[in-house]
């Protein structure tokens, strides 16, 4: 089981893409969402999302343990956060381009996510797997605020 940990961590290990392995993981992550939010119920990326999480946090441990402290091949937290930024945002009928619309979401929080305003920065003080995680979440929840007041524009 330890061994699988850093697979799943690193989304087979796609954290190992050269260059910017957390965009790596988040333009993973869309593929995901854009099934889930076509062919779900409304909760289906709010499930994403928690299970991503829960598997951050379950992998993490070991995966700090193999590659150190707040690893890059881990991207796990990326799929959890990606899919924060597109809670309650409807795929099916958005009123603009779903493929516009996944494109700003993964824009909106990758900004967020590598530049860390407004607390994101903080949150990775937290200890184990929970500073991983949430800094993402964070970053998730602005790029959805984004996403939210770009589509009440819309």
């Amino acid at each position: 089981m330890q061994k699988l940990k850093p697979i799943l961590g690193s989304f087979f290990y796609a954290g190992f893409l050269p260059n910017a392995p957390g965009t790596w993981g988040s333009f993973f992550a869309l593929f995901f969402i854009y099934f889930i939010g076509l062919y779900s119920p409304w909760y289906g990326i709010a499930l994403f999302t928690l299970f991503c999480s829960w598997l951050t946090v379950w992998v993490s441990e070991e995966c700090e343990r193999v590659w150190g402290g707040d690893p890059s091949p881990l991207v796990m937290d990326e799929f959890a956060g990606q899919g924060m930024a597109f809670i309650g945002i409807n795929l099916v009928n958005p009123g603009i381009n779903i493929f516009l619309l996944l494109f700003l979401g993964f824009v909106f929080f990758r900004f967020f996510d590598i530049k860390k305003p407004l607390g994101v920065n903080e949150l990775q003080q937290l200890p184990g797997g929970f500073g991983i995680l949430v800094d993402d979440l964070l970053a998730g929840f602005y790029a959805f605020l984004c996403l939210k007041i770009l589509l009440y524009f819309i």
